[in-house]
């Protein structure tokens, strides 16, 4: 087990250059809590860079269009600009409607879920509850390619699809089968074939594929989650 866990650990070293980056994170911390109810707490790379500014840039821009009301993507937008319209937009809603009691919430927590030469991941946990009759959870995970800060995408990290596919449809009927509950494949999907989750991410024991709620599964099921171990989804890791 020691050598597989070595060769995986060696073989993640994906874009990986010469002279590696060495990313450290903090946490930095946001709250407002006068109207709405406003908390946010995620990770900050530290060191004067370009990395550390790339991936700092990346997240406070994902946090600001995860509060944005508007249809339009936000960019060029400060967290607390973000802050601030929120808040407004909840004052100007307790004004038209008094009878409704309910507090706007949006809070927020970041952790970094894995970090290696190659790939630094971090989840990000969102509730935002604006007077539905539920508040609304999702998690995010974000992948960046810990050399150069950029933002990745699944053809950043994932060779042959199709064949990735098929390993993760293996391992979600392992889940399936496992879980105690009563829904089936077809109750998950809606009688459509399998498909990815629009998260995927990295932790220490393995990748993590997941599905926020609304996105597969009736809303009672919640956020659906399984890993594929690294020594398994390696070949369809891209390895330079």
């Amino acid at each position: 087990m020691k050598r597989v866990a070595l060769f995986i650990l060696v073989s993640l070293a994906i874009f990986s250059c010469n002279q590696e980056v060495d990313l450290t994170f903090s946490e930095t911390s946001f709250e407002k809590n006068e109207n709405a109810i406003i908390d946010i707490n995620i990770p900050n790379a530290e060191g004067d860079n370009d990395v550390s500014e790339s991936i700092n840039t990346t997240i406070e821009n994902f946090i600001v269009n995860t509060i944005n009301f508007s249809e339009d993507s936000l960019i060029n937008v400060t967290l607390n600009e973000a802050a601030t319209k929120f808040d407004s937009i909840y004052i100007a809603f307790k004004d038209d409607f008094e009878e409704n009691s309910l507090v706007w919430e949006a809070l927020i927590d970041g952790e970094v879920t894995y970090q290696s030469p190659a790939i630094t991941c971090i989840a990000i946990n969102s509730y935002l509850n604006t007077g539905g009759a539920h508040g609304n959870m999702t998690i995010s995970f974000l992948n960046f390619n810990s050399q150069t800060g950029q933002l990745l995408i699944i053809d950043d990290y994932i060779k042959n699809r199709p064949g990735f596919i098929k390993l993760a449809e293996k391992y979600f009927n392992i889940e399936l089968q496992e879980s105690s509950d009563k829904t089936n494949f077809d109750d998950y999907f809606f009688g459509e074939d399998f498909h990815l989750p629009e998260n995927i991410g990295f932790s220490d024991d393995g990748i993590i594929l997941l599905y926020n709620v609304y996105e597969i599964a009736p809303y009672s099921e919640g956020i659906t989650e399984f890993i594929i171990p690294f020594e398994e989804v390696l070949p369809y890791l891209h390895l330079n």
